[in-house]
């Protein structure tokens, strides 16, 4: 009997029913790495999924390094392995505000080291959480993205963060950076679905204009020639309403907007932001 191209394999159909009925209540997707922020990884339906690119926007000064680098420790700290990609910040800055974030602290302080002995204590606790994490960080340099990228994969990460993608060397040089970044977003798509990783790319936002009157980011802030909205499987925006009208809202109140979400729904997520440690909780659970 002939195979008929056009009908779905019985076997893919047969595995994906036996996952569905192997999975457990509140377990986690095999296929699913969570951010460790339960509103979030609740609205997308447990995580970012493995083959799926993420991309995150927000102003200048929103947080969305921060954000990321949050997620990258979360998601480490459940035991995926984390390959980060920074433009800005070498290994021993990162761990600074890694240390910040998980400890609580300002990184001034810990620069400074005038510190209490409570708060040394919680330095220690938190350099020990740290210090084992399968989190690994690149610098994002190269001649191109595959040379730049090739360092992570002896790796076997399940999610790749890289920040950011104006900084991320094009697959190959274009005349202007809105066309590198179109072909940085179509590559970093095709990586994704080649290595089976869950990709999150910080975005500067080329098209944001902050006089309008509602400022917070939309599919077209992000440029790209419209690249990002194509082919981004979830868009994240970053808003914080402080930032434009000091006093009007709630100091550190942060909405994650939803944008694009290809398989859910979209919305947006209340975060908090503690700025001194570069840390984001979720506000409807937030850390103890």
């Amino acid at each position: 009997m002939r195979k008929d191209p056009h009908r779905i394999p019985r076997d893919s159909l047969t595995n994906l029913i036996v996952q569905v009925d192997n999975l457990k209540e509140g377990e986690i997707p095999h296929d699913t790495v969570p951010t460790g922020f339960p509103s979030v990884d609740k609205a997308l339906g447990g995580g970012i999924r493995r083959q799926d690119l993420v991309m995150l926007g927000g102003d200048v000064g929103a947080g969305k390094s921060a954000l990321a680098f949050g997620i990258a420790l979360r998601a480490a700290a459940a035991g995926f392995r984390v390959a980060y990609f920074s433009g800005e910040m070498n290994e021993e800055r990162l761990m600074e505000r890694a240390l910040a974030i998980e400890a609580r602290v300002s990184v001034d302080e810990i620069r400074a080291a005038e510190i209490a002995e409570t708060t040394r204590s919680a330095l220690g606790a938190a350099a020990l959480r740290i210090r084992d994490l399968p989190l690994k960080i690149f610098p994002l340099i190269g001649l191109g993205m595959e040379k730049a990228l090739a360092p992570a994969w002896e790796f076997d990460p399940a999610l790749v963060v890289i920040d950011f993608l104006q900084l991320l060397p094009p697959p190959d040089p274009r005349n202007t950076l809105d066309e590198e970044c179109a072909a940085s977003t179509r590559a970093l798509k095709a990586v994704a679905l080649d290595r089976t990783v869950a990709c999150l790319v910080v975005a500067q936002l080329p098209q944001l204009r902050t006089v309008r009157s509602d400022r917070r980011p939309n599919l077209d802030d992000f440029g790209a020639l419209g690249s990002i909205k194509q082919h981004s499987d979830i868009v994240f925006g970053l808003y914080r309403e402080e930032m434009y009208d000091p006093g009007a809202g709630l100091e550190g109140a942060t909405e994650l907007i939803i944008v694009k979400n290809r398989n859910g729904p979209t919305g947006f997520v209340d975060l908090y932001f503690y700025q001194k440690w570069m840390r984001f909780e979720d506000m409807l659970d937030p850390d103890r």
